[in-house]
């Protein structure tokens, strides 16, 4: 949700940087995900001042141009003009050189020192237009002979410069979805800290009706549980117009387009104090409105001109006879608005938050009224809003306010009032607050105390704090005007914490399981019980100390496997047997040895690769080297799930012809290479396999105290800039990584060498970098100019430091 900085302060006046607000915002729960500017002119009209019109002769090479001489206060400056209205004396806009303007697209345009005709400019005297002041281009605007040369026309017009917060607003803060709503928490946290401020709201005492003999308009509600509150009032003899600056600039800042005075005014409402209102052109109503439901698959057109077909639980405004408006949530095209309205009923109500959010939901609407309806609005602002709406009606489009107000008002639930214990509220934050923090928090929050005692207090909450309903909810706002932050930390916890791992074996086990999967391998299962001939395939194997079984089933499985290699050999002699030579294989699996009378259980990850990498195909000419495809599946999987460096020495088992083993802090980790003829003869296969051992506990131990660092993806975007470095070929690219961070340490991301040259055309003992730089901001967007000025440094250090030249 967008929240204006000016406009905040229209109800709550006090002496705060933006930064603080914003801060005290995200301490009340109200978090500030962002702040962005906004400017009722783009460019602020910067650069942009006050000049006298001193001469104007006519061009000496084109008829339809002036010369003039201006005075701009601090200069006097030749312009080549060619407005037919230019003339001596006049005070004017003048764009100096160098302002940037936009035209009516938002694109933009520099002002630069140029030459028309022979003659030389320097500025530009401006229309509206130019300026975004207005539409007219029919000659330079004539300012007041009055304003003192060299003004900044910033100051001239009355510009709306002002800071957005967008609030990542929790669903159960009704409260705070307006203006008035944010000030009023700003406002309850400043008394708490004894911040200066000053509240206002508007009046609405100079609300006055004129009242007409002759009434053919009524107001019915037939659906009372679903409104329970209905006003209305009409207003006569108005005229549709644009809205003046000031509020068409409130809603802009907020991203909404401005319409038309009185829908302008009915959006501004609900922004400003949190009332949804609704408009109706009052010539086309039939007789008056009734509030009501209608039959099942009536159809209805709504302002979007889409065709509904309405449920018969949806709550509808209606005339005597037509539907004209889905309560609470969109209107009908039937009764909006047009530049031939010249009467109008205005709506204030009070709908039931169910029916809205119902209604809503079923025709995939979501509005900004309903977005406040569904969530719950102050029932007892209904009819503040809809007289402070039409006396802004009637000043901004001269009508009148015709009859009394129609009001419909059912019995609405009793503020809430219940006990609020001093003991409670101090054992459910640990620590003790003082009772006149207490009553100073509730005052602020407008928390009516009815009576007080030693024990505790008796409490009425206001009707706008839908989600305050029990008393662990003041107590929720009592500590966030506290402030979380002066909640001491107790020496001891009286709860359990459970014992939490942030990575366990099993987490492992399932990514390096999906990341060989990824990698094309298949996973092998393969039983912990084998025969004890395999300890014969080689010395080394034989000396394991093995665990036999007591019971075997027979000779063929009387053992626990001591070693994961026989049964991988024994799957890909299954696989070639049956005509599947090219295989990529896995297994997490598990080895048994006997020490000194007590048995050990290792795990291990085995992979095997034989055959052509790549199936046949038509596209794939040459098959890639098995060894390195092979190392480079494993760097794979050791560079994802760890960040510690290995080092690769010869392995020493008697298993691989040749081979490599991985060795972290003089710890072996992993073992690799082409398997023995011998042994794969031993299993009948006639082909090479690649075979890799990785001892999994190791691996899972290196993971475990893996380091991840991450950080929110920038949401503005990056500038990238290129030097051409003439060098000595002595200078290495670190030296001008490290020259560059030193001389800016705040928005350089990256340094990158994209080229190097060396030979012809250069000097001896020369050689040319291309160097790429990247500036990125977290906090906003970069201007040209900004990262020029970074730039400019950046080759003075080169030059300086280097030696080094642009070429």
């Amino acid at each position: 949700m967008k929240i204006a900085y000016n406009w905040i302060k229209q109800f709550l006046k006090v002496d705060l940087p933006l930064e603080q607000v914003s801060e005290m915002l995200t301490e009340l729960g109200l978090e500030v995900e962002g702040i962005s500017s906004f400017e009722s002119i783009k460019g602020g009209l910067k650069g942009v001042i006050t000049g006298e019109i001193l001469n104007c002769i006519p061009h000496p090479n084109a008829d339809r141009l002036m010369i003039t001489q201006v005075d701009l206060g601090s200069e006097k400056v030749q312009i080549v003009c060619g407005a037919s209205n230019v003339a001596k004396g006049q005070k004017v806009a003048v764009a100096t050189v160098g302002t940037e303007l936009y035209d009516h697209k938002g694109d933009i345009f520099k002002i630069k020192k140029s030459k028309i005709r022979g003659e030389e400019s320097f500025g530009m005297i401006c229309a509206e237009d130019e300026l975004g002041l207005g539409n007219s281009h029919d000659g330079i605007m004539v300012l007041d002979k009055n304003i003192k040369n060299g003004t900044l026309c910033n100051k001239v017009f009355d510009l709306e410069l002002d800071q957005v917060f967008e609030i990542g607003l929790t669903p159960n803060r009704a409260d705070a979805m307006s203006h008035m709503g944010v000030a009023r928490d700003l406002k309850a946290l400043c008394e708490f800290k004894r911040i200066p401020y000053q509240w206002s709201i508007p009046g609405v005492e100079n609300f006055k009706t004129e009242i007409s003999t002759k009434k053919s308009f009524s107001v019915t509600v037939e659906a009372a549980d679903k409104s329970p509150i209905y006003l209305g009032v009409t207003i006569s003899d108005l005229t549709i117009a644009p809205s003046p600056p000031w509020l068409q600039n409130r809603l802009r800042s907020l991203g909404l387009s401005p319409k038309n005075n009185v829908v302008d005014i009915t959006n501004f409402i609900l922004h400003d104090i949190g009332q949804p209102l609704h408009a109706f052109d009052l010539n086309k109503i039939e007789k008056g409105i009734i509030v009501k439901t209608v039959d099942q698959n009536t159809s209805f057109i709504t302002l979007d001109g889409v065709k509904r077909k309405l449920d018969s639980d949806d709550l509808m405004i209606c005339d005597h006879e037509k539907p004209l408006c889905i309560a609470g949530v969109f209107g009908g095209i039937d009764s909006g608005l047009s530049e031939k309205t010249t009467s109008i009923f205005l709506e204030s109500a009070y709908f039931d938050p169910v029916s809205v959010r119902k209604s809503a939901k079923r025709h995939g609407l979501n509005t900004d009224a309903s977005f406040r309806f569904e969530r719950g609005i102050d029932p007892d602002l209904t009819e503040y809003a809809l007289k402070y709406a039409s006396n802004m009606i009637v000043e901004l489009t001269g009508g009148v306010i015709k009859d009394e107000i129609y009001e419909v008002i059912s019995e609405l639930p009793k503020a809430l009032k219940f006990i609020l214990k001093y003991d409670d509220i101090n054992k459910t934050i640990g620590q003790e607050i003082s009772k006149e923090d207490i009553s100073k928090i509730l005052h602020g929050l407008e928390i009516i105390v009815k009576h007080s005692d030693e024990d505790g207090l008796l409490i009425e909450i206001p009707r706008y704090r839908v989600d305050v309903t029990r008393p662990a909810d003041v107590i929720e706002e009592i500590l966030r005007i506290y402030g979380y932050n002066n909640i001491e930390i107790s020496s001891s916890l009286l709860s359990k914490i459970p014992t939490y791992v942030a990575v366990n074996n099993h987490q492992i086990e399932e990514r390096l399981s999906n990341q060989l999967v990824d990698l094309g391998f298949n996973e092998m299962i393969n039983n912990s019980i084998t025969t004890p001939k395999y300890n014969e395939l080689t010395p080394d194997l034989k000396a394991l100390k093995t665990v036999n079984i007591i019971n075997p089933l027979g000779q063929e499985l009387s053992q626990m496997r001591s070693s994961i290699l026989p049964s991988a050999i024994e799957v890909v002699k299954f696989n070639i047997n049956r005509q599947s030579k090219n295989l990529k294989l896995f297994e997490l699996g598990k080895t048994y040895q006997k020490f000194n009378g007590s048995y050990k259980e290792s795990k291990y990850l085995s992979l095997c690769l034989t055959g052509d990498i790549y199936n046949e195909n038509w596209n794939v000419d040459n098959q890639p080297g098995a060894f390195f495809y092979f190392k480079g599946v494993l760097n794979k999987v050791l560079k994802k799930n760890t960040s510690v460096e290995w080092e690769e020495k010869n392995t020493r088992l008697d298993i691989f012809s040749e081979g490599l083993s991985y060795f972290i802090n003089d710890q072996p980790l992993l073992e690799f290479g082409f398997l023995k003829k011998q042994i794969l003869k031993t299993f009948d296969i006639n082909q090479e396999v690649l075979y890799a051992e990785i001892d999994f506990e190791a691996l899972s131990g290196v993971t475990k105290k893996n380091h991840i660092e991450y950080k929110e993806i920038p949401r503005f975007p990056n500038s990238r800039r290129d030097f051409a470095l003439l060098l000595d070929t002595s200078v290495k690219f670190d030296s001008i990584k490290e020259i560059a961070f030193k001389t800016e340490k705040s928005i350089l991301s990256t340094v990158e060498l994209f080229d190097v040259y060396q030979g012809k055309n250069l000097p001896e003992g020369k050689k040319s970098y291309g160097v790429s730089f990247y500036f990125q901001d977290p906090r906003k967007t970069l201007t040209d100019k900004y990262v020029d000025k970074i730039m400019g440094k950046l080759q003075k250090q080169f030059e300086c430091k280097l030696g080094a030249l642009l070429r």
